[in-house]
């Protein structure tokens, strides 16, 4: 664990660890465009942002900032800002189109000449494998409610590893796949659009089970150095009251928002009171011997992404929108008409999320205590707001600035409190296509005018470039 020196550095309010990794994040679909170039086959995200009244607006993920032709230029933009690292991920139908078989060149060469300009700036390549976008053709079989798609991502995993493992040395398996589970399987907001708790239920089990024959498959490849991480949004729950009926619901959030993953990969056990909860729903049965314990394979680091916390009561209300504009079904399998969310008090995001960084200080504390041993990074957390170029191209966001200064802090915090955390990602280097919500929610450091897809470093942006310089917060 790193130690902290909690006096202050030079001209420096809060100083971090030597060695603390500082980087920014991103994701293929929301930025790379080029989407049927090269061999590349459509994901479940291209099919769903095609369907009408998916996306807000109508928008797509098919040019995004056109990173893939653009690489060089946000490498660049990397560099300035002094990042020691940068998370992106690798589009699955991009490198293996049909989502099983051989790799498809092209797809790996850009791979191979985005790390390469990496390595030559100086940065830490960390390799993101899936971020929701599955190969249609694996969806069409049944996606990952079926264990064959499990199966297929080790498949992946291996070929992915085989030819960038000889320079990349921190590998995540999987980002949010309770956003992938349950935004994409129950409440259908995301893509694949689907409405069926079991398939929601089936899909998390089976992403667990993936993340650890994929785990197996990278270790099997990459030199023994190599880290492999999984990367999880965790809610960091509170009750509206002390009350046993609050608390309950905190539990049976709790049991479908973070235990699903946390105790199948780090105990290698289904948590009981959900399997007892969603016994309506399905009796598990798709739970086969040696699951847990395939699941269960050791990781190097917790990837920790956070935005804001989550008020909950006993009773019922209106679910969250969670993942879009338009509500659909609740993702809370097992806990819906049980949880009422309540807004949480004080300033808000353009997603309308309330700005709390204590939250993410007690989700760090939370994990020192049930994960010791376990090394944390946090992998997202940054904030969207109305950024606009004013006078001059000048792109000024002060609320962005407080949101990342006041989460740096918590962090800050949580480290001297014992928390082993490791390194911070700002959600994202580019302003990006936003799921659901396609272009008109901005989290990007750079701002992206996406029309001419010209890029311009925020105020925020300097402001990053310099925490990371002083290697800490400025007073």
């Amino acid at each position: 664990m790193p130690t902290l020196d909690t006096s202050p550095a030079t001209e420096a309010g809060l100083a971090f660890p030597a060695g603390f990794r500082w980087g920014t994040a991103t994701a293929a679909y929301q930025i790379e465009g080029a989407a049927a170039l090269h061999g590349r086959t459509p994901s479940i995200w291209d099919t769903f942002s095609h369907t009408p009244g998916k996306v807000l607006g109508g928008d797509t993920g098919d040019t995004a900032t056109d990173h893939y032709h653009r690489m060089a230029e946000d490498v660049a933009l990397l560099a300035r800002l002094g990042v020691s690292d940068y998370r992106f991920s690798v589009a699955w139908p991009r490198v293996q189109p049909t989502g099983r078989g051989p790799a498809a060149r092209p797809g790996l060469d850009f791979y191979r000449r985005l790390v390469d300009a990496l390595l030559t700036a100086g940065i830490r390549p960390v390799v993101t494998l899936y971020h929701w976008d599955l190969p249609q053709e694996l969806e069409d079989r049944g996606g990952w409610p079926l264990r064959e798609t499990a199966e297929r991502f080790a498949e992946y995993a291996g070929l992915v590893a085989g030819a960038l493992g000889d320079r990349v040395a921190s590998w995540t398996t999987f980002n949010e796949p309770w956003c992938a589970a349950f935004l994409g399987y129950a409440s259908g907001v995301h893509a694949p659009g689907r409405t069926e708790p079991e398939s929601a239920l089936r899909a998390a089990h089976h992403f667990n089970l993936a993340h650890g024959l994929g785990t197996a498959a990278l270790r099997a490849v990459l030199p023994r150095s190599a880290e492999v991480s999984l990367t999880l949004n965790l809610h960091a729950l509170r009750p509206l009251t002390p009350s046993a009926a609050d608390l309950d619901a905190v539990r049976r959030i709790d049991a479908v928002g973070n235990r699903i993953f946390l105790d199948p990969v780090f105990h290698g056990r289904l948590p009981e009171d959900l399997v007892r909860d969603t016994a309506g729903v399905t009796d598990w049965s798709f739970v086969r011997d040696g699951d847990l314990s395939a699941a269960a394979a050791p990781v190097d680091w917790l990837g920790v992404n956070y935005y804001s916390p989550t008020v909950v009561a006993a009773g019922t209300g209106p679910e969250p929108v969670g993942g879009g504009p338009a509500a659909g079904p609740s993702p809370w399998v097992g806990a819906d008409g049980h949880v009422r969310f309540v807004p949480a008090p004080g300033p808000r995001t353009a997603m309308d999320w309330p700005v709390d960084a204590d939250g993410l200080h007690e989700l760090l504390v939370r994990l020192r205590d049930e994960l010791p041993g376990v090394p944390l990074l946090i992998t997202e957390n940054g904030a969207a707001y109305a950024d606009r170029p004013g006078p001059g191209g000048v792109v000024h966001d002060p609320e962005r600035i407080g949101y990342l200064h006041g989460h740096l802090a918590a962090v800050h915090r949580a480290i001297a409190d014992g928390a082993d955390v490791r390194g911070y990602f700002v959600w994202s280097l580019l302003d990006n296509f936003e799921w659901a919500y396609g272009y008109s929610k901005r989290f990007g450091l750079v701002h992206v005018d996406f029309t001419t897809l010209r890029r311009t470093p925020k105020d925020s942006a300097r402001w990053y470039a310099d925490v990371i310089a002083r290697g800490g917060l400025p007073a």
